[in-house]
């Protein structure tokens, strides 16, 4: 893995409590052939006004969860990019790991070996690697999956209040979870017929 020189400046607990998930932030990789002082970009996993105690937990953006008291001496802390800060090294990541639900029509072999065979093409053989496939059958029927409140509000009269309407494809559900806050619903499929009158 390659890093970067990136200009940085440790910040407090109270600073670091007022970050959101949105907010990049750099903390020290601790992962194995690494230099010990090399840092990582990562996010907090919930805002930081809702941790209580001066501990945050983080996650990389190669994945691991962390758990750090900024205000700790002793451990690398937190950093967000600042101008007037110093120079830190960062590790850079080496490649990009997707994780994809596809629809092949048909199904057949020959579709699916068009596919890699043309990713292979656009990256490079040998780049591409296929590390976990599923071949899963797909309905011939469609559903409406939406997201709802968890809990309902009261004094509402529409059903369809605070809805969002997410996908029809009813193996897709396999592959996604629901917003924080939020639970899947998933009804028989209607096609949307727009009544309005036209002159």
């Amino acid at each position: 893995m390659s890093t970067e020189k990136v200009t940085a400046r440790r910040i407090t607990a109270e600073e670091t409590s007022g970050l959101d998930l949105q907010d990049s932030i750099f903390v020290l990789a601790g992962m194995d052939g690494v230099a010990p002082d090399c840092y990582a970009r990562a996010f907090l996993t919930k805002p930081g006004r809702n941790f209580e105690g001066g501990s945050f937990t983080v996650r990389t953006v190669f994945g691991d969860e962390i758990h750090i008291f900024p205000d700790n001496a002793e451990e690398g802390g937190v950093w967000i990019a600042d101008k007037a800060g110093e120079k830190i090294e960062v590790l850079q990541s080496a490649g990009v790991l997707l994780n994809l639900a596809l629809f092949v029509p048909g199904g057949s072999k020959e579709s699916l070996e068009s596919l890699y065979s043309a990713a292979r093409d656009a990256f490079g053989a040998g780049i591409v690697q296929r590390w976990n496939e599923e071949v899963v059958e797909v309905p011939d029927a469609k559903v409406d999956l939406y997201e709802e409140p968890a809990r309902g509000r009261k004094n509402t009269n529409g059903q369809n209040r605070d809805r969002r309407a997410l996908d029809i494809y009813p193996t897709r559900v396999r592959f996604l979870e629901p917003s924080e806050g939020w639970k899947f619903v998933v009804e028989p499929h209607k096609e949307i017929i727009d009544e309005t009158p036209t002159i």
